[in-house]
């Protein structure tokens, strides 16, 4: 069986608006004293991302709908705050105090709309926050074609953040943006250890490897915000990460 080995990249740089991730992504790897092989794999923070797309909400920017000012008395939340939320949702799923559990425009359902201030910099005249990219799918597309071009290697990408689920606690980071593997394998038909053929086994394997590359990074002040994957056995894929999306109709938790 062979081996998964994951290394953070080290020296990266704190990402500002406008970045190369590329660039930055090339010179960490150097830094680290990595040559990027065919089907290595590199999963992304979704911080960086974002920052590298300039994807802040500034709270003195946006005006608060009634809708968002009444669920923001409901979760105890700043009305601008939730203003952004609803307007990067699609669908209220649950509401409590301090968490607004949503579908997120990109389908994944995220406490928050999966908007952050952790781990940026805010001005506190003008606080502002940070919303997940506009097409995680094709951001990371995006990133591997580039690094295909300077690097005449075919690798995988994974955007990835954290978490919580509905039926376990603590946070587990997922993937949110996928190119060029299958981020769900479907194993229906194979045959297990006794011949027996599986008749409903579906691996989210982006996850699975999204969650190991967090547990890399971590969620404090790690600053690991890139992981390098050398080792995973991938079917090539350009389905993207939706296909990890489960359908509301079969969503027994909404």
């Amino acid at each position: 069986m062979p081996a998964l080995t994951l290394t953070p990249l080290v020296e990266f740089p704190l990402v500002e608006p406008g970045d190369n991730l590329v660039d930055q992504l090339l010179a960490s790897l150097d830094a680290s004293t990595i040559i990027l092989e065919n089907n290595d794999l590199l999963v992304l923070a979704q911080k960086i991302v974002s920052k590298a797309e300039g994807r802040y909400g500034y709270l003195n920017q946006v005006q608060p709908s009634e809708a968002a000012i009444e669920l923001a008395k409901k979760v105890d939340k700043d009305p601008r705050l939730v203003e952004l939320i609803l307007s990067e949702s699609t669908e209220v799923v649950r509401q409590r105090p301090g968490v607004v559990v949503v579908e997120h425009r990109l389908g994944y359902v995220h406490a928050n709309a999966g908007i952050d201030k952790s781990n940026i910099s805010s001005d506190e005249s003008n606080p502002r926050v940070l919303l997940l990219p506009l097409d995680s799918d094709a951001s990371a597309s995006t990133l591997r074609q580039k690094l295909k071009e300077r690097t005449g290697k075919n690798i995988y990408i994974i955007i990835n953040d954290s978490a919580g689920r509905a039926w376990r606690n603590g946070t587990v980071g997922m993937a949110i943006g996928t190119a060029g593997f299958d981020a769900l394998e479907n194993l229906v038909g194979e045959e297990d250890l006794f011949q027996r053929p599986m008749e409903v086994t579906e691996v989210a394997v982006a996850d699975e490897l999204a969650a190991a590359a967090s547990f890399m990074m971590g969620q404090a002040a790690e600053g690991s915000p890139a992981i390098h994957i050398r080792g995973a056995i991938l079917r090539d894929s350009q389905r993207g990460s939706k296909v990890l999306i489960r359908d509301q109709a079969k969503d027994m938790f909404r």
